[in-house]
């Protein structure tokens, strides 16, 4: 009996101090992420209670509604801005709180870093010289054929046109109407012709 006193003594005891402790009050925290210059809003900004595990992210316009609790630390986290931290305070008549977060731009410069696939400056320009393109064969060979002797011979070996032959039989006929009525010449006296004839072997050379 005197034991079951004792329980029921103390188990009142710890429910009037239970009784006595105020409940956390649950308040609508809302308001809108703005960034450095505090004139363009920062979306897709994730805001959360790490404590609970509860949050929530900051729409297209900033703004962001999440419940909390008094004394809850919040956290603001945005991808090129460093983290902001906010505390709930003690609320006695308001279940709500607004407020205006400004983040600050994380910038981090990092050192020059020069990447080369040769240690040296020499090596590099004995390997670009050295170095043969994919279709340099094809280059040597239309740079050859655009040799003015090639092309020259190239030009001596194709066959005469049809304005050519026409011009040509036009031609041997007026030289047969003008040898018609005198001897025929001979061409072995003609230095005309030596000279055509000496030109043509050179250009064959």
């Amino acid at each position: 009996m005197r034991y079951i006193l004792i329980l029921l003594l103390f188990v009142f005891s710890f429910a009037e101090i239970v009784a006595q402790q105020p409940a956390n009050k649950v308040i609508q925290f809302t308001g809108v992420v703005f960034g450095a210059d505090s004139t363009s809003v920062v979306p897709g900004t994730h805001v959360y209670i790490p404590k609970s595990g509860r949050g929530t992210t900051t729409n297209p316009y900033g703004f962001f509604s999440l419940p909390v609790l008094e004394g809850d630390s919040v956290i603001f986290s945005a991808v090129g801005y460093k983290r902001a931290y906010f505390i709930i305070p003690p609320h006695d008549k308001q279940s709500s709180l607004k407020v205006i977060i400004a983040l600050q731009d994380d910038i981090k410069f990092l050192e020059e870093v020069e990447i080369r696939p040769y240690p040296t400056e020499s090596m590099f320009k004995e390997a670009l010289i050295s170095m043969e393109l994919p279709e340099q064969k094809e280059y040597a060979n239309i740079y050859q054929w655009l040799n003015s002797q090639v092309m020259t011979q190239a030009y001596l070996d194709l066959p005469a046109s049809p304005n050519a032959n026409h011009q040509y039989f036009m031609q041997q006929q007026r030289q047969s109407y003008i040898n018609k009525y005198s001897p025929p010449q001979n061409q072995l006296l003609n230095p005309f012709a030596w000279a055509n004839f000496i030109n043509s072997l050179k250009r064959k050379k």
